[in-house]
């Protein structure tokens, strides 16, 4: 059985200089990028928070329905990620962006599956991701920029103590990555990408079509 999902902070936690960094603000770009490059006729976002990536893609014209469980950010349908109130197959992208760690990883599987249902195509998500790594940037004028993420290996990794809002997060003990794409890919979506933001590495995404 799994456990419902509970409130965890007040509206206001999500407009404030704390909540949007120049990182999260990046991520935003890559929440929105990720979504338009699939051309999708309806969008499904679960998890509103300050409701930007929403209303950017509203504005571009895009029929985007928002999912929360919280009726005081005004989401467009009031419901969980672990019973989503929708028809199956209903949206050719499900995003889910920095939600899914706010559950006991013991009802991972259950949201997963919730998203595969309700998507027709693909489902974007990001999770946080607290491997270490160094940034290298190299800028050649007039040839190019060179970005990237090298792997910082840990002797041992960080046991995740429950912060009150964030159960796990990927290179914790016991929630490699490996595991979380195993579980992505048992829920029946191919990952056709992963990646993290070179600017914001806490931030992975999973670019995952459904196999059907």
């Amino acid at each position: 059985m799994y456990k419902k999902m509970k409130l965890q902070v007040e509206p206001n936690h999500y407009f404030n200089e704390f909540y949007d960094s120049k990182e999260r603000w990046i991520s935003y770009w890559h929440q929105i990028n990720e979504i338009i490059k699939l051309n999708p006729k309806r969008v499904l976002e679960i998890g509103i928070g300050n409701s930007f990536v929403s209303k950017y893609l509203k504005e571009r014209k895009l029929n985007i329905v928002t999912l929360d469980i919280d009726s005081r950010l005004n989401p467009d349908v009031v419901g969980s990620v672990l019973n989503i109130p929708l028809k199956d197959n209903s949206f050719d992208v499900v995003a889910c962006y920095e939600i899914l760690e706010h559950l006991p990883y013991e009802n991972f599987n259950r949201a997963l599956s919730e998203i595969f249902r309700v998507s027709n195509s693909y489902a974007i998500i990001s999770l946080p991701d607290v491997s270490r790594v160094y940034r290298l940037y190299v800028h050649i004028p007039k040839v190019s920029v060179f970005k990237r993420l090298i792997p910082l290996p840990r002797i041992k990794s960080p046991i995740h103590k429950f912060d009150g809002e964030h159960y796990w997060e990927i290179g914790k003990a016991g929630y490699p990555l490996n595991r979380i794409i195993k579980d992505i890919q048992k829920a029946g979506f191919k990952i056709e990408k992963t990646y993290r933001i070179f600017e914001n590495p806490y931030h992975r995404f999973f670019i995952a079509r459904k196999e059907k």
